[in-house]
C-alpha cells in the first residue's frame, strides 16, 4: 500500500486526506501544533471561545459534500443562517444593513441614492453571470495546461475580466458609500479591490445564492468533525510533528525530516503548508525548487492581518454578528495596506461577534469578539511586533470605542492579539501573509501555483496558495482538485482502489 504524507492539518489538508482515505489509500497528516486546524485554530479563555481563523461558510454544499462520505449523524454539523449578512458602519454615523432579502437590500440602497437601485440590479446580474461562468464551471477544475486557461479567458473576455472590482462596481453605482459596500469582499481573501479582476465580484453572487452560515459551536466544530471522520476511516494524524526538510532523489520525494528527530518515508507528498516556504525552506536541497521558490517570492504577496480577540462583560445590541467598520478615505487606506510602510491613522475593521448567533461561546451575559484589521505583510511593514503589537492593539480598541462601541475599555475582561509575526512563526507563512499569493489575474488559475508540481513527480499542493485560492470554499475545492489528480494518476498505475 502506498503511503501518502500530508504536511499540515488546515481545512484543505484534512479535506484532501479525507478524500484519499475514503478511496482506501493510506494517509498520514503531520501537524506542527498540538491540535489540528492550521489557520482555523481555536482559543479558549475563562469560558470564552474564539475561532482564530475563518468565521463564515459561504458555500454550504462544499461542507455537505466533504461530510457526506459517511452518512452518519455524528459526522454532521449544524449550520446556522447569518441574518443579516453584515452591518456596515462609517465614522460619520451612516450604516448599511447588508441582507439577502432583495427588498430590504434595496431599501438600504435607497437611503444613499435612489437611482442606484437600478444600477445595483444590473450589477447583481453581472455578478450572477460571472458566478455561473467561473465558480460553477471552473472552481473545482485543475489548471495544469495552457489550453484550460485560454478556453476560460475566451469566455471571460466578454465579461471585462481585466477591469478591477471597484471600477466595475462604479460602472453601475454612483454613491461612494455603496461602492465601498459592494467592493470590500475581496479584502477577505487578500485581494485589493482597486487591482484584482472583476471576476471576484462573484463573491457577491455566491453570498446571495447560498447565504452565509455559521456552524453551531463555531468554525472549529467543522475541524473536529472532519478529524473524527478522518480517524474513523483509518487516517492517522501526528501532532507536535513539524517538518523542517523534505528529501528528494532524482526529483522524487523519499522522506520527510521532523524537528523531533523522526524521519518518515513517503511515496507521495501533499503540502498544506505555505507553498513558497515549502519550495524555499523545506525543499532546500532541491535546486529547481529553490529557484522556483525565489521566483515565487518576488511575486505579489497578499497582505497580513492584525487580530484582536477580546471578551466583554456586557452586550452591544446595536452590532450584528458581522460588523464592518470602514474608515475615512477608503481608497487611501487600501493603498497603504498593500504598498505603504506604515499603518493608517484610521482603520477598516471586520468585527465578528459569534455570540449574536450562538451564546454558548461566552459565559452568561458576556460576549466574545474577534476584530480583524488588514495590514501590510512583513516585506512592507516589519516592526518589533512583540513590543509594538500591544501598542497597536490599544490604538485600535480606542478607535473602536470612539466611533462604534462606547465604554469598550471598561467592559473588556481580557484580550489577546495575533500579529504578522505569529503568522510567520506559528503558521510558517511567507512574510507573515495571510492568503499566500495575492489573487491578481496573473496569479490566479493557470498562473497560480499548480496543485501538482511540474518537476517533482510525487509532490502536490492543497490550500490557499494553490488553485483556486483562499477562503473555505477555495481550500475545499483545492482539496477536491488535488485528490482527483492523485486518484487518476494512481488509477492509471493500477493501485487505486475505489471503495465508495
Amino acid at each position: 500500500m502506498k503511503k501518502i504524507i500530508i504536511i499540515g492539518s488546515g481545512i484543505g489538508g484534512i479535506a484532501v486526506a479525507l478524500r484519499l482515505q475514503i478511496q482506501g489509500l493510506n494517509t498520514i497528516i503531520l501537524e506542527k501544533r498540538n491540535k489540528p486546524g492550521g489557520c482555523a485554530y481555536i482559543y479558549k479563555k475563562n469560558g470564552f471561545i474564539f475561532d482564530t481563523g475563518p468565521t463564515v461558510i459561504t458555500d454550504p454544499n462544499s461542507i455537505k459534500e466533504i461530510l457526506s462520505f459517511k452518512k452518519n449523524k455524528k459526522f454532521n454539523i449544524e449550520l446556522l443562517p447569518v441574518k443579516p449578512f453584515y452591518k456596515i458602519f462609517w465614522e460619520c454615523g451612516k450604516n448599511f444593513i447588508y441582507s439577502n432579502n432583495q427588498n430590504k437590500l434595496e431599501e438600504q440602497i435607497k437611503k444613499f441614492n435612489f437611482n442606484d437601485i437600478f444600477g445595483y440590479r444590473r450589477f447583481l446580474y453581472y455578478s450572477n453571470k460571472v458566478f455561473s461562468e467561473f465558480y460553477i464551471k471552473y472552481i473545482n477544475k485543475p489548471f495544469l495546461f495552457k489550453s484550460n486557461m485560454f478556453y476560460m479567458l475566451s469566455k471571460f473576455k466578454k465579461l471585462n475580466f481585466y477591469n478591477n472590482i471597484y471600477n466595475k462596481i462604479s460602472n453601475y453605482v454612483n454613491n461612494k458609500y455603496l461602492r465601498q459596500v459592494f467592493s470590500f469582499h475581496s479584502l477577505l481573501i487578500g485581494g485589493n479591490p482597486f487591482q484584482i479582476s472583476s471576476i471576484y465580484t462573484l463573491i457577491h453572487s455566491l453570498e446571495r445564492k447560498w447565504g452565509i452560515w455559521f456552524p453551531k459551536g463555531g468554525i472549529y466544530t467543522l475541524i473536529k468533525v472532519m478529524i473524527k471522520l478522518y480517524k474513523h476511516l483509518g487516517g492517522k494524524i501526528l501532532f507536535n510533528s513539524e517538518v523542517y526538510k523534505i528529501k528528494s532523489i532524482e526529483n522524487i520525494i523519499k522522506k520527510v525530516y521532523l524537528t523531533n528527530g523522526k524521519k518518515i518515508k513517503t511515496d507521495l507528498l501533499i503540502s498544506n503548508s505555505d507553498v513558497i516556504n515549502t519550495y524555499k525552506k523545506l525543499l532546500n536541497k532541491n535546486l529547481p525548487s529553490n529557484i522556483y521558490g525565489i521566483y515565487l517570492s518576488k511575486k505579489k504577496i497578499s497582505n497580513s492581518l492584525f487580530i484582536i480577540y477580546f471578551g466583554l462583560k456586557c452586550n452591544y445590541n446595536k452590532l450584528t454578528q458581522h460588523s464592518i467598520f470602514l474608515g475615512n478615505n477608503y481608497k487611501k487606506i487600501i493603498y497603504n495596506l498593500f504598498n505603504f510602510k506604515k499603518l493608517n491613522n484610521n482603520f477598516s475593521i471586520y468585527l465578528h461577534s459569534p455570540c449574536k448567533i450562538d451564546n454558548s461561546l461566552a459565559p452568561n451575559g458576556c460576549e466574545s469578539y474577534y476584530a480583524l484589521i488588514p495590514i501590510p505583510n512583513l516585506s512592507i511593514y516589519n516592526i518589533n511586533w512583540l513590543v509594538e503589537g500591544h501598542k497597536i492593539k490599544y490604538k485600535i480598541l480606542k478607535y473602536i470605542e470612539k466611533y462604534y462601541m462606547p465604554n469598550l475599555s471598561k467592559n473588556i475582561i481580557f484580550s489577546k492579539i495575533f500579529t504578522p509575526f505569529n503568522f510567520s512563526n506559528t503558521l510558517n507563512t511567507f512574510y507573515g501573509s495571510s492568503f499566500s499569493l495575492s489573487p491578481n489575474i496573473l496569479q490566479s488559475a493557470l498562473f497560480r501555483i499548480h496543485n501538482k508540481d511540474k518537476i517533482i513527480k510525487n509532490l502536490y499542493f492543497v490550500g490557499s496558495g494553490t488553485h483556486p485560492g483562499a477562503g473555505i470554499p477555495g481550500v475545499l475545492n483545492s482539496a477536491k482538485i488535488t485528490s482527483e489528480i492523485i486518484i487518476k494518476k494512481l488509477n492509471k498505475f493500477k493501485i487505486y482502489k475505489n471503495i465508495c
